[in-house]
This record gives structure tokens, sequence and C-alpha cells, in this order.
């Protein structure tokens, strides 16, 4: 029997060392495979630098290499050498040094121009204006140089000058003026105010250093005002960082609340955050506006206040950015911004909208169908989905703008006219009663239509595929009249589609011309004069009976209902 048992003792440790062994041989394998391919790639690289027959350029060559790399994964992964750290710095800071301005390519005049200068920074104290074409540089020509180019040549240490010649429209010699480089700080709330009785809007622009502050202080401010309910607008948000997203849910929400969790392959890039300050305001009617842009951090801030039913989220469908990245320091002041983990707000979903593992033919990743999304639910029971971002508990249908105004901004049509506007007209009414009179957009209709203005119509385009399908299946002769009629319907009207399209085409040219004379806040308020999300903010925030309906804990027969 003894024999036996340590027969059976034996045979039992034997499995158990092949196991360990297996796993070891696994882990063993999967490092020498890391350890061969780092191997082949340094000495291809080498042969090619010994034998190529032109000279290589190594950060040019295995930069292109580290950029393929990448590109398997997903497109929040990306590396930065050291000449673009300050990139890396404004996008999380929201801080760089140079002029305040933004500029842009214009194609006619094979020249940057200044777009829009910031209220009191060093562009609009020098007297830029927008419209003002950037000759030089401390004499370097910049004919022909590239919106990216001319800005790192505008960006350097705050307290650096420079000189810059322009042409200015209106004006017959070009102009020197000099510019002292200073440390900008892009407001992460551009605008804040009233917009209705007893309502506060607050716009957030992006997730940087320190916004949750200026939340606060915006949202202290409109109630001493006399702010009882509050908007808060989202839209166009790319997110930032996630600090920042809990600390302003904390103005909100009661202390000690989980509000978000993150889940990675290491055990530090697994977390939970719970509010851990006291708030601002929870009860006050809470409105949040966000679109197909607002992403990452927006969609923390949206999707909580939705899952612990403490907000009506409305506009658009969210981007669906459920990542979290961190930065990690490289060799030679290099950095990787990577994903290390998803975050999943209080339901327990995670609005990842793609799966970048899973890629077609082309390479192109696997958007996640509505039909294998899953559902949470609120803290009331109400049901809501991961997948695919936030969806709105009011959706506003979204504008779609026809194909003659993108034409009508990227050839520079409107830019100009503004432009010239400006120099006809030294000064406008308020943004919130200025409009574009009958006479001056007739006058731009003249313009345009005297212009060498030309633009493509999907309509069109999709009618030629269409008889080019139709050819091919053998259907074009017999179809062939009714074709002709709609093509001549079809034909482009240049005086047909101003006419038609002025409304659109009204409202982009009142923007532009506002933010000449009254800066990013002059435009926001022109743009909030007709919005229909903040409509219909306005339109719940007002109706206390409806907004409380729609946010109200689901009833056990509710849920019987639904199922």
């Amino acid at each position: 029997m003894k024999k036996f048992v340590d027969k059976k003792q034996f045979i039992v440790w034997g499995v158990v060392l092949v196991a360990c062994g297996l796993f070891s041989f696994k882990g063993d394998n999967r490092n020498f495979q890391i350890s061969k391919n780092l191997d082949i790639f340094n000495s291809i690289f080498k042969e090619l630098d010994l034998f190529y027959v032109d000279t290589i350029d190594p950060e040019k060559v295995i930069g292109v290499g580290i950029k393929a790399m990448l590109e398997q994964l997903d497109p929040y992964t990306v590396y930065y050498p050291e000449e673009q750290s300050e990139d890396l710095k404004m996008m999380t800071t929201g801080k760089y040094a140079g002029i305040g301005s933004v500029i842009r390519f214009h194609k006619k005049k094979n020249h940057v121009v200044i777009a829009e200068p910031y209220e009191n920074m060093p562009a609009a104290d020098a007297g830029l204006k927008a419209g003002d074409v950037l000759l030089e540089i401390d004499g370097k020509d910049l004919t022909g140089k590239t919106t990216a180019e001319v800005s790192d040549m505008l960006r350097g240490e705050a307290g650096t000058s420079f000189m810059m010649k322009v042409e200015r429209p209106g004006t017959p010699q070009p102009l020197d003026v000099k510019i002292t480089r200073k440390s900008i700080q892009t407001p992460a709330v551009p605008y804040y105010g009233m917009v209705g009785k007893g309502v506060g809007y607050i716009l957030l622009s992006g997730f940087t250093e320190n916004c949750s502050r200026d939340v606060r202080r915006a949202l202290i401010d409109l109630k001493q005002q006399g702010a009882t309910s509050l908007v808060l607008d989202l839209r166009g948000n790319h997110g930032g960082l996630m600090g920042e997203a809990v600390e302003i849910l904390n103005l909100f929400l009661p202390k000690g609340v989980e509000v978000l969790s993150t889940k990675g392959k290491l055990k530090q890039a697994s977390s939970v955050s719970k509010t851990s300050k006291e708030p601002l305001d929870v009860n006050m009617p809470l409105a949040v506006l966000v679109d197909d842009e607002s992403a990452s951090a927006s969609e923390i801030v949206a999707g909580a206040l939705q899952d612990l039913d403490r907000a009506v989220i409305i506009g658009t469908r969210t981007y669906g950015k459920g990542l979290v990245q961190i930065i990690r320091d490289l060799p030679y002041s290099g950095n990787l911004k990577v994903t290390t983990s998803k975050y999943y707000i209080p339901s327990g979903r995670c609005v990842q909208a793609i799966n970048y593992q899973n890629r077609d033919a082309v390479g192109r990743p696997e958007r996640i169908p509505d039909s294998l999304t899953h559902v949470f639910h609120t803290a009331g029971g109400r049901e809501v989905r991961d997948g695919g971002g936030v969806t709105p508990d009011i959706k506003v249908k979204d504008e779609k703008l026809p194909t003659m105004l993108f034409y009508l901004v990227n050839d520079d049509v409107l830019f100009d006219y503004a432009t010239d506007y400006c120099l006809k007209y030294p000064e406008i009414a308020s943004p919130e009663i200025f409009a574009l009179s009958d006479a001056d957009y007739a006058e731009f209709k003249e313009r345009v239509k005297k212009s060498d203005f030309t633009y493509d119509k999907e309509s069109e385009k999709a009618l030629e595929a269409l008889k080019e399908i139709a050819g091919i299946e053998g259907y074009m002769e017999d179809a062939k009249p009714e074709f002709e009629t709609l093509e001549k319907k079809l034909t482009h009207n240049l005086e047909r589609d101003l006419d038609h399209f002025s409304k659109d085409i009204k409202r982009l040219i009142e923007d532009e011309i506002v933010k000449r004379y009254y800066f990013q806040k002059g435009a926001i308020l022109q743009q909030l004069k007709d919005d229909n999300d903040l409509k219909e903010a306005l339109k719940i925030l007002a109706d206390q009976i409806a907004y409380k309906k729609m946010l109200a804990p689901v009833t056990p027969n509710q849920l019987t209902s639904s199922k």
C-alpha cells in the first residue's frame, strides 16, 4: 500500500512540475519573442545604415517605425519626442508661451493669416487683427509656410520679442510690428452668465489643470446673481484630466459618493474615485449639454450625473471614449502617452464605442454596434446602455449643414467678407442684438456670384454614382429619361442656393464678424442666440414637474412593464 501511495504522489508531483514548466515556458517564450524581434529590428537598421545606397536619417526612419507600431493600438497612445514636449504640456495644462491668437492658412494668399486674436493677449495688444497676412518673422519669409510651421516660429520663451511684417487689407504698405511673447493660459471657462430667469450658464471648453476651480468660481458668482438652476455646456469638449472631472462632479454631489472606477492590466492602473469634499449645491436643477465631440472627461461628468439621476442630459450622443491614459517619461526627454485602463461610471458601464483590437480588412477599427451593447441602470432604475457614448435624456436633432457652407468656409469666402466688413464698419451693435442686414447679405451674394466660387453638390455626386451602377446592372437605357429629368433638377444654381440656405450662411457670417469686435466671449453670445440645445435646456428647467419626472426613480410596475 505504501508503495502505491508513494507512486501516486510521484505522479501528482510530476504533473505539477510539468504544468509549472509549461507556464514558465509560456512566460519565457513571450520574453524570447520580445528579445528576438527587438534584436531583428536593431539588426535590420544597422544593415540598412551600413549597406543602403543612400544615407539614412535615423530619427526619420526609426520614427516611422515607432509610429507604425503605435498605429496598431488606439489613437490615444502617442509618442512625444523632446521637440513636441510643449504640445503635450499645452494639452494637459492649457498653457503655452506665444502671441495668443488663432491662425489659419489662406489658400489664395498662400500665407498664414491671423484668424482670431485673444483679448488682452500679445497679438491683440500689438494691434494685430483678424485678416492680417503674416509676411515675415524676424526677416524670414513665410510664403507657403504651413500653419504648423508658423505656429512653431510664433512660440518661444515668455518675455522674448520678435519683429513681424504683416499685410493689412485696406492698408497700402506692410506694417512692422514688435511682439513680446507671453505665457498664455487658454481659459477652461471662456464664458459664463445668466441665460434666462434664474438660469445660469457655464461653458467648459476643456478639462485642463484647475478647471474645476474656474467652474466653482463661476457657479458661486452665478448663484450670487440669482441663479437657481444651471446649464453646464460640454459640447465640443474633448476631455482632459480625469481628476478634474471628479472635482467638478464634487460640486454637485454629496461627499463620499463613488463616481468613477478604472480597471487596467496592472494593479496601479485600477482605482476607485469618490467625492471627497463638501459640495457646493446638491439640489440645484442641472442640465448638461453634450454633442458628438463631447469625449473622455466630458463623458465622465455627463455620464456620472446621468447615472446618479442628478442632471438631465441634452443634445446628441457623445463620442464614446472610455479609455484612460497616463504620461510616461522616456529617455532623451521624450514622453509616451499610453492607454492603461478603461473607466466605469456609477452604473457600472463603460462608454467606449470602438474596439481597437478588432479591425476590418483595410485596418479600420470596429465600432461596437448598438445591438451588442448592454443595459445598465441609474440609481433610480432608469435604463442606460454601455458602449457608444452617453445617450442624452432629451435628444435634439443634429443640424445637417449644406455642403455649400463647407466650401464658403474652406475657401475663405466668409473670412474675406468679414475682413472687408470690418473695414467698412468701425463698430457694430452688441452680440446680443447684432444681425446682418438684408442689404449686407445682398452685397455678399453679389460678391460671391461675381467671384470664381464653385462647390460640389453631394446630390450630383450620388446621381453620377447611381448612373454608373445602373449602367453596370443594365438599367440605364430604360431609366435614361428619368435620369435626364433628375439631372436637370439637380443642376447647380448658385443664386437659388444662396437664397435657400441664407439663414445658415447668415449665421456663420455673423459669428465671424462678431468675434472681430468682441473676441471669443462675443462669438459665444452670438451663437447662444439661436441654440436649439439651450432652448431645450431652458424649457425643461422652467418646468420643474417635467424635470423631476424625468429623473424620478422607476417604480416596480414600470420595471415589470419594461421587461
